[in-house]
This record gives structure tokens, sequence and C-alpha cells, in this order.
């Protein structure tokens, strides 16, 4: 399949792609590789833009379920985030990458404050963003943290790494049977529920003519892969562009 150029893209982790074996909740080493494969797609001229989820550290959800006010449990996850933002930023600007972490909730002696124009400088000047503290509000989740940030920056698309290289119709790691989509529109997502991202992101990204390109990170080299047309993966937009 024939895949558009994208120039500016935001990058979408989940926490958990930072761990580690035996339950390390940021292993080093991990957070390296993720790295590197950041770095391979910057060197290719990209513009590039982070978000890293915090549920390695602490789900504000799971908490709430277990007795936490939903409110303090979230800015709990929201504070999670940072801590893995700082993670990707050490590693990155150990190879060389020139990085600006920029949180929702205001922490100067830690990171920048989230100022749209100046994410859009840092990225004109060839720095990549990560962006911490997903919306700065409770109820909210780091999937529409990095919607809401792909929006307000103009990017092209929204890529998501995870453990799996693409979108299907039912659970791989359950069901052997499980088809891949090697594209699907915004409604078919959001009316049979795929879990790609949560319903209020992917809404989002539909009104705003954002792909979202879901791959599997974990796989060395493949972010570059994807975007070159080469890699395995899924990508979600308007219904007219899936035919």
């Amino acid at each position: 399949m024939t895949r558009p150029h994208y120039k500016r893209i935001l990058l979408k982790l989940s926490g958990e792609v930072l761990m580690g074996e035996g339950g390390k909740t940021i292993d080093p080493e991990v957070t390296a590789r993720v790295a590197e494969e950041i770095a391979g797609v910057k060197a290719e001229g990209y513009e590039l833009c982070v978000v890293v989820g915090g549920g390695n550290i602490f789900r504000g959800l799971a908490a709430a379920a277990q007795g936490f006010e939903r409110g303090t449990a979230d800015y709990m996850g929201m504070l999670a985030t940072v801590m893995n933002a700082l993670a990707v930023q050490n590693a990155l600007e150990q190879i060389g990458v020139d990085t600006r972490v920029q949180s929702a909730i205001p922490m100067q002696s830690v990171c920048e404050p989230f100022i749209r124009r100046r994410a859009e400088r840092h990225l004109e000047k060839g720095r990549v963003v990560i962006f911490a503290a997903g919306v700065g509000s409770p109820f909210f989740t780091t999937d529409s943290g990095a919607a809401l940030r792909a929006a307000e920056l103009n990017c092209d698309a929204l890529f998501k790494g995870t453990s799996v290289d693409g979108v299907y119709d039912a659970d791989p790691k359950k069901v052997k049977t499980a088809k891949r989509y090697e594209t699907v529109s915004y409604d078919t997502v959001l009316s049979k529920n795929l879990k790609v991202m949560d319903a209020s992101a992917v809404a989002l990204c539909r009104d705003s003519n954002i792909p979202i390109v879901v791959f599997n990170i974990r796989e060395h080299g493949n972010f570059a892969a994807v975007l070159r047309g080469e890699g395995v993966s899924t990508v979600v937009r308007n219904e007219q562009e899936t035919k």
C-alpha cells in the first residue's frame, strides 16, 4: 500500500513499552532501544513529538477502582507520565538527540510548561518535543492528550507504538484467527470498539483528519520501516480513503 508522505509526526507510546522483564518499571535498556527507534526516524528528517503514558508506574483508572478518588488518581497518573518523559529525554540526549519536555501541569524546575508556539519553534529547530501530563486535567487519558497535541501542532499523522503490528478484528493474543486490517475507518473503529485508542481520541483525530498509524514499536527498526512503507501496520483514516 502506498502511504502518504508525512513531515510532522506525533508518536504515542504506552508506559508499558518502557518496562523490562521481571516487572522493572522503567528499564534503561528498553528505554534506550525506544530512543534509538525515535532517533532513527529523526535522522531521516521528520519533525517528531512524543507522548508517553504512565501505566508502567501508576494507572489512574485502575487506582480509582481500588478506592482512590478519581481526580486524585488521575493526577497521580499524570505525574507518572512526567517521569517517563524525563526517562525518554535522558535516553535520547545520551545518543545526541536534542529534546525538550513540556508538561501540561507547570513544574518549571523539571521541564517547560506546554506552550504551543514554543513547541512549534522547537520542532522547527529540529528538536524532539516530549509532551507530559496529558491534557492537565483528570478524566482524560494520554490517548486524548496525544490526539489533542497532534491537532494543536498540525501533525500529519499520529503513530501509536504498541506490542502488536496493527489493528485486528479480535485480540490476536487470544484469538488465533484474528485478521489484521490494512486500513480501517475511524467510524469502524468506534462502532466495533476496536480498542485502538479511547473514543474521544479517535473522534478528535477523525474531526481533525489526522490518520492514526498503529504498529509494533518493539520490533527493531520498525518505526522507520513503516514510514518508508515497508513495515507492517494499520492506518486508521476517513472512510473514503480506506477503499
